[in-house]
């Protein structure tokens, strides 16, 4: 980040919104293959009109990969350097300041922090890069980017790994980040790994030559390219996040921050003893996009699956369904009393490692395709044609309904429609039974006498000024609600002063 990145003028942070394009393509058997990360360069190149650019014409306003770890080459590259790797390890991808002071206060934060859950920093490697291809205002931010390769204790599930290395990397980020606006932790995971940055997808191969050697295999990655409105681009702002890229607006972002902040104190899982201590979990500064990435980690870290953590946070619309299923109805209201929608247009990939998955929101304004070929490889994306699969090797291609999602689960090969994952969420709990037992659900009695309170004039005054009730209000608003049922139209603009300033009002 850099100074103009900061509140000022008439730039405000909070204004970030974006309208992008996205795509993941996964081998659905889970074999890795370079052609894979080689097509979705390809792809995201063909992307390049739905990002910004800079006016060097090089700088873009981000885009990158988020991939599932190529594990032989990172085994080759930690056996050349002399690092020594356990059977279960993860690789962190970090962006650090150059300045000397700073970046050795960034590697002390993430090395101490990870000690303290009892894991083992195996090793650092330079991220080797082609700064050369950068435009003029890229490189004005450009970071120092190295990779952390940590080892999880024997006996240590892969879950609580993640969860181990999600504790560290946020305690290392509150460690440093009022000191270091470059300091971020792209990706530290045991399946994932990121790259990123303030590039243009042409380029991206060439910035980052490690996406050049064939022994850099993935089987399922995602990619995006990022165009920035009301903001102005960062290498930490460019996507895919930690899990998700997300094209679309999040009109409801600020009051879902706002929730974020307010139940905090509410925010609990024996999984993560130490969760309280990591607030604020939700970015409040950066994009909708971060921001939803970081609410959805937290989650997924609390032992939610990316479908139940999907539904609760951008459910479809269900309430106005008159033949919805019952026990589906039950699920998703629910999960209503829980969490407020992360509303507004959005097209969503996930790439867990384990399942990748695509998700429409409920006005579906965001356009999303998918093709399945022949050898097994299926592809999301925000158009079609986005890499060059010959006709006669498509087995089948549609689009996402609004409020669909749509997976692919790696570990067994099975595709996962909308219905089926809708199916099994449904019976997941018994969530009809919870509703009924500790749900009160308040029902209208127009026809039934009601106890009303009485006031008499002097008290109803007092109680019109506590509430702000002007003479307009009360006829113009509230009787117009009593007697008819329907709310006033009026014009917009109220210049009733607050009472303590309203001579009347004392």
């Amino acid at each position: 980040m850099n100074e103009l990145n900061r509140l000022q003028g008439l730039y405000d942070p909070s204004f970030e919104k974006e309208n992008c394009g996205f795509g993941l393509i996964a081998q659905m058997d889970d074999q890795p293959s370079h052609w894979l990360v080689e097509t979705a360069i390809q792809s995201l190149s063909r992307m390049t009109h739905r990002g910004g650019v800079a006016a060097d014409c090089c700088t873009g306003d981000g885009c990158g990969l988020l991939l599932k770890k190529p594990d032989a080459f990172f085994q080759a590259e930690a056996d050349q350097q002399g690092i020594k790797l356990s059977s279960v390890y993860a690789v962190g991808m970090v962006f650090l300041s150059k300045q000397a002071d700073k970046r050795l206060a960034g590697i002390s934060a993430i090395e101490s922090a990870l000690l303290a859950k009892g894991l083992t920093v195996a090793g650092w490697r330079r991220v080797p890069v082609n700064s050369t291809c950068l435009g003029a205002q890229a490189a004005g931010m450009e970071p120092d980017i190295e990779q952390v390769f940590v080892n999880a204790p024997v006996g240590l599930s892969e879950a609580d790994f993640n969860r181990a290395l999600f504790v560290a990397r946020r305690q290392a980020e509150m460690a440093v980040e009022a000191q270091d606006e470059d300091f971020y932790i792209a990706s530290m995971h045991s399946q994932l790994i990121a790259y990123k940055g303030l590039v243009m997808p042409r380029e991206l191969p060439i910035y980052y030559l490690d996406l050049n050697d064939e022994r850099f295999a993935s089987s399922s990655c995602s990619y995006h390219q990022r165009f920035s409105t009301n903001t102005l681009p960062q290498w930490r702002l460019a996507q895919p996040f930690r899990f998700l890229a997300h094209n679309g607006e999040l009109n409801t972002v600020r009051g879902n921050r706002n929730w974020a902040l307010a139940r905090a104190s509410k925010f609990q899982t024996p999984r993560i003893p130490e969760l309280q201590q990591l607030t604020p979990i939700v970015s409040q500064t950066g994009s909708d996009s971060n921001s939803l990435d970081n609410m959805l980690e937290v989650l997924m870290m609390g032992d939610m699956d990316a479908f139940r953590a999907l539904r609760l946070m951008i459910p479809p619309a269900w309430q106005n369904v008159p033949h919805m299923d019952a026990d589906l109805r039950a699920f998703f209201e629910f999960n209503s009393m829980h969490m407020e929608a992360w509303d507004g247009p959005a097209g969503i990939v996930i790439n867990t490692g384990k399942h990748a998955v695509c998700a429409v929101d409920r006005n579906g304004l965001r356009p999303t395709r998918y093709v399945i070929t022949k050898d097994r490889h299926i592809t999301f994306a925000s158009e079609i044609g986005v890499y060059d699969y010959a006709p006669e090797d498509v087995v089948e291609k549609g689009h996402l309904k609004p409020g669909q999602v749509m997976a692919v689960d790696l570990t067994t090969g099975e595709l996962l429609r909308p219905t089926v994952l809708d199916d099994r969420l449904k019976v997941r709990q018994p969530y009809r039974q919870w509703l009924d037992a500790g749900y009160m659900r308040l029902e209208s009695n127009p026809d039934g006498e009601a106890d009303l309170l009485t006031l008499d004039n002097d008290s109803a005054l007092t109680y019109q000024k506590y509430f702000q009730i002007t003479f307009e209000e009360r006829d113009q608003v509230i009787r117009v609600l009593a007697e008819d049922g329907q709310e006033a139209t009026g014009s917009m603009g109220d210049d009733a002063p607050f009472a303590v300033l309203s001579e009347k009002a004392r």
